[in-house]
Formats: structure tokens, C-alpha cells, sequence
């Protein structure tokens, strides 16, 4: 396998042995993912609620929300068609461990929740692009592949709310705070085969991740608000 992608602004990219594990349980990996996108409608309508005197939290995170829960719904067909159930699975720690990193107080808590919020994307990104370039299951490969794009908008869009309020100089630095948090929910032992999630632990630690690499048909996150198409 070529080596693990890399995204702007995660600490460290996956590693081989993470894909090689999603790769041997799809339908675990198909599951976990229908979760995830459930639960990202959920963080986006969460802040909406949070903070119901920000305007512009509604106009852009509505439309991500639907988003979100459009790609529940378009995974949930898949699992349908193949006649898998969708069942709960245990979590991994990575969402216990970046919310644990949250600070509490405002307006440090708006700031965190956002770069929060796109650290995931990214590493949702990151790893749908893995498996859309790398999974023997043509069907599935065509799925990640075509909702690996909104991850990387969604990224951005946190981005640009963090920036707007806090600043480039501030949120880049926090940024790189809890992106470092990310790589260590990600770090350890290789999990179980049956413990293998699309946020289950499996970074290349000794990579520091500072270049985007845009895969094969997707758009690649270039910037704050700025976004290139697909280069091969």
C-alpha cells in the first residue's frame, strides 16, 4: 500500500496497519460509520442550541446538519442493501478524549468546540480518502470517495467560524494544541480486529503532518476558505 495521506493540520497521518484493519472489516467500519455521521448532525445542532443569539451558527451549521444527516441516511442504504444491521458498537475513547480537552469557560469553550468539531472532519476526511483509494469493494470505494469531499468543506466551514471570532493568529494556536490531543486519542496499541472504527487508534507518530496531499477525486482543503479540486 502507498504511504498514509496526510491532511493539513492533523498531527500525525493514519497508519498502514489502521487501514489494513478497516479494510479486512468493512461492515464494522460501514456501521461505525453511520454513527459518526449521525453524531456530526448532532454536534453541529448542539452549537446551534448552544448559542442561539449567533446568527450565523444557524445559517451555516443548519445546512451542515442536513448534510450530515443525509450521509446517515445515504450509509444506512448501503447497510440495508447488504443486509446489515445497524446495531450500537462500543466507542472508541478518540471523541471522550478531545471533548475531555474542551475547556469550560467562555469564550474558550465556543473556540475549542469548533476546532474540535473540525479536527474530526479532518481525520474523517483523511481516512474516507485512505479507503476510497485503497478498499477492494467497489461500491464502497465510490461511497468514500464521494462523501470525502463535504468532509473536507465541513473542516473548513469550523474553521472559518473559529477564525472569525477569535482571530488567525489565536485559533492556529489552539489549533495545534488539540490537534496534538488528536494524535494521542490516536496512539497506542494496535486495537482488536473487532475494535476497528473509522476514529480507532492507528497514527504514524513519527510523521509530523504539515502538507495536503489531495486525493483522487476530491477537494482538498488549501487554507482557511480556500479549497482546490482533485489532483492526481
Amino acid at each position: 500500500m502507498s504511504a498514509p495521506a496526510r491532511v493539513k493540520w492533523l498531527a500525525a497521518p493514519s497508519s498502514v496497519a489502521w487501514l489494513e484493519q478497516a479494510i479486512a472489516q468493512p461492515d464494522l467500519v460501514l456501521i461505525d460509520h453511520a454513527h459518526c455521521e449521525r453524531k456530526a448532525a448532532g454536534v453541529a445542532l448542539q452549537l446551534m442550541f448552544r448559542y442561539p443569539s449567533d446568527g450565523q451558527l444557524g445559517e451555516v451549521l443548519s445546512p451542515l446538519a442536513r448534510e450530515e444527516l443525509e450521509h446517515f441516511e445515504q450509509v444506512l442504504q448501503l447497510l440495508q442493501r447488504r443486509g446489515i444491521a445497524l446495531r450500537p458498537l462500543p466507542a472508541p475513547g478518540y471523541g471522550a478524549a478531545l471533548a475531555a480537552a474542551v475547556r469550560k469557560g467562555e469564550p474558550e469553550r465556543m473556540l475549542d468546540s469548533f476546532l474540535v468539531a473540525g479536527l474530526i472532519e479532518a481525520r474523517s476526511h483523511e481516512r474516507m480518502a485512505l479507503l476510497a483509494a485503497h478498499s477492494p469493494d467497489g461500491e464502497l470505494r465510490a461511497l468514500y470517495g464521494e462523501l470525502l469531499v463535504s468532509e473536507a468543506r465541513h473542516f473548513g466551514l469550523y474553521w472559518l467560524l473559529a477564525e472569525g471570532r477569535y482571530g488567525r493568529e489565536a485559533t492556529a494556536i489552539r489549533l495545534e494544541q488539540l490537534a496534538a490531543v488528536e494524535k494521542e486519542a490516536l496512539a497506542g496499541p494496535r486495537a482488536d480486529a473487532a475494535q476497528v472504527r473509522m476514529h480507532s487508534v492507528g497514527v504514524e507518530l513519527g510523521i509530523f503532518n504539515r502538507t495536503m496531499e489531495a486525493q483522487p477525486n476530491s477537494t482538498a482543503w488549501a487554507g482557511p476558505g480556500k479549497f482546490r479540486a482533485g489532483e492526481n
